[in-house]
């Protein structure tokens, strides 16, 4: 075969790795609800702030939902303004979101689409890019399509591309980070300098992710730790060099020049510290990171937590289904996949480590994903920040894992035959190509799983919340809560988009039932119909509240509940959804409702009935 046609056919391979990445990643994309987070990016992206919502008085659905509304005078100094006042994170990715928003012009129906449909994109591109990573570290054009075999269909990487988030632009920075220390790696080797345009970029890119995600600094650590080990097995004379010769790694064009790597980094990163530090709304919004009462339980969680986040990378059934029966199953066949997978990995990757092309590869990675899994159990066991609650924080090294799970693909592809075997018991063999088939196979269940909202479900589930609403309320509703920053704002809006996500829904299936009339005098009486329940369903959307959390004065906070509540007409059902504040309501003649509700998660709730 010649070159020509072997590179004709990487091609089409990667097209088809990029055909599969799209398709999982912009499958049912607006099919979750939106979450607390996802408001704050799409609000910010659009230039709007949530300071224009009113609080400590009741307020109708439009009002609450103003934030989402795309204005087109809205510029990139609005969207930095209102971010950096209002938020703890650095602007890249909201710049970057604001300019796919003004090009796609989004409506209150197409929002949640247009919002996702950004990292979805970017999530995707991240397959070619780690691709060229692969094959560019281990000089093998196979390690390189198994990474991006295995990124296509990362359970994971499309949880992460589905949220309307910076995480998969981190992702894309993050590889292309690893590609300049791979470059570093090599060129030690080699005992040459780094390229001053090598260096430049490097600088260029890590600056970039730090002011995409301040988490991209443990990406930065790990890489440190990841070229030490590197320098040192070099010095140790543990690396093969060029012609054999011992390097001389203190020589000083190449100790200058990764030193001002790390100098224009630090210089980079320092810019956003002022910031960090003055942003009053940092550790509000991060409280749920630190750990409490130092218990049995809160030892073993960060472990628990890191295991599961790991197993997702190849594999995630639907245990998050309603269903007990199909959690059940999931819950077998994972098990029973991993059974049969991991020794099969794990011997792959022993006999990886023994193949001397391999070896640089390996250590960079191996380094690089060790030294960010000690950086978070470090977080977790010394600073009480406890980062794997948050699966997502994974992408600060998710590429590295990938790649190495494209090395020991690579091997148990061209191994004829492998086998998985615990301790003594019988061996099950198989062919490396079906083996490899089988777990991309598992990958891609397991995406669908995810796409389907049967994995990686939204904490914030609106959807489960309305239906009750709907059904125990026949008299207008408020829904009130305590606030204390965007995130409260964020967890109504959440309520009131699904709502008018569900009316709309109503309204279709009433105008299908419409279409099936078949006089036009029936098809004309029962278009009037649906437009007067129409108007009574604007009329009957709920009202909100956002009382300011005053811990230091709850009378306040109840005292201000009491005044709305005498200034709306009864009968009124009142729905308490994450109120902090202890409330007494007799004075307004407001009954708790005795019947217990099913639970919903990110939603706490009580239901008043309030009469005349």
């Amino acid at each position: 075969m010649t070159e020509l046609m072997i590179k004709h056919k990487q091609l089409l391979l990667i097209l088809l790795w990029m055909a599969i990445a799209l398709m999982l990643r912009f499958a049912n994309l607006d099919l979750k609800p939106l979450w607390t987070d996802e408001f704050s990016t799409l609000v910010f992206s659009l230039g709007n702030s949530f300071r224009g919502v009113p609080v400590d008085r009741a307020i109708d659905l439009p009002t609450l939902l103003q934030p989402l509304q795309f204005r087109p005078d809205a510029g990139i100094a609005d969207v930095l303004n209102h971010l950096l006042l209002e938020s703890n994170h650095p602007p890249v990715y909201f710049m970057l979101a604001h300019w796919w928003m003004r090009l796609c012009g989004p409506t209150q129906d197409s929002i949640v689409w247009i919002g996702r449909s950004l990292p979805a994109l970017l999530g995707a591109i991240s397959v070619p890019a780690i691709y060229l990573l692969g094959k560019f570290a281990f000089n093998s054009r196979l390690v390189g399509q198994c990474a991006a075999a295995m990124m296509a269909v990362s359970p994971y990487g499309i949880y992460l591309a589905q949220e309307a988030r910076h995480y998969t632009l981190g992702i894309l920075l993050v590889i292309a980070s690893l590609f300049c220390l791979t470059l570093a790696a090599k060129k030690l080797q080699q005992r040459a300098p780094l390229p001053i345009w090598a260096a430049l970029l490097w600088i260029v890119v890590n600056c970039l992710g730090i002011a995409s995600h301040y988490f991209f600094v443990l990406t930065l650590c790990a890489e440190a730790i990841a070229l030490i080990a590197v320098i040192w097995l070099q010095f140790n004379q543990k690396l093969a060099t060029s012609n054999n010769q011992p390097p001389n790694i203190w020589q000083f064009q190449i100790i200058w020049r990764l030193l001002a790597v790390a100098l224009g980094t630090l210089a980079g990163g320092l810019v956003w510290l002022p910031i960090f530090l003055s942003n009053k709304y940092g550790s509000e919004l991060t409280n749920w990171l630190v750990s409490g009462d130092r218990t049995f339980l809160d030892l073993i969680a960060p472990i628990f937590q890191a295991c599961a986040g790991w197993i997702t990378v190849v594999s995630l059934l639907p245990v998050e289904s309603p269903n007990l029966a199909v959690v059940a199953g999931s819950a077998i066949g994972m098990t029973i996949f991993l059974l049969w997978a991991l020794p099969i990995l794990f011997v792959a990757q022993k006999n990886s480590l023994k193949t001397p092309n391999n070896r640089l590869g390996n250590v960079i990675f191996g380094g690089f994903v060790l030294g960010a899994i000690f950086l978070f159990f470090s977080f977790a066991y010394i600073l009480g920040i406890d980062l794997t609650r948050g699966p997502r924080y994974n992408f600060v090294y998710f590429p590295g894992a990938i790649l190495l799970l494209g090395v020991i693909l690579a091997f148990i592809f061209n191994t004829p035959k492998v086998k998985s075997q615990w301790f003594n018991l019988r061996a099950v063999e198989i062919s490396g190509k079906r083996a490899v088939m089988l777990i991309l196979a598992m990958g891609f269940v397991s995406g669908i799983t995810v796409n389907s909202n049967l994995g990686y479900r939204k904490y914030y589930k609106p959807d489960l919340l309305i239906p009750i609403i709907r059904e125990v309320s026949k008299v207008p509703v408020l829904i009130a809560t305590t606030q204390n920053t965007h995130v409260e704002i964020g967890e109504l809006m959440g309520i009131g988009l699904e709502w008018e996500r569900s009316s709309a829904t109503d309204f279709v299936a009433d105008v299908t039932d419409v279409r099936k009339k078949g006089s036009a005098a029936d098809f004309v009486a029962d278009v009037t119909d649906v437009r007067k329940k129409e108007e009574v369903k604007a009329l009957e959307s709920p009202r909100f509240l956002l009382v300011k959390q005053r811990r230091d004065a709850p009378e306040i906070v109840t005292g201000i509940l009491d005044r709305t509540l005498s200034q709306l007409e009864r009968p009124l059902d009142l729905w308490l959804v994450n109120f902090r504040t202890p409330v007494n309501l007799a004075s307004q003649k407001c009954q708790l409702e005795s019947r217990e509700f099913p639970a919903v998660d990110g939603y706490e709730y009580q239901v008043y009935h309030c009469s005349s």
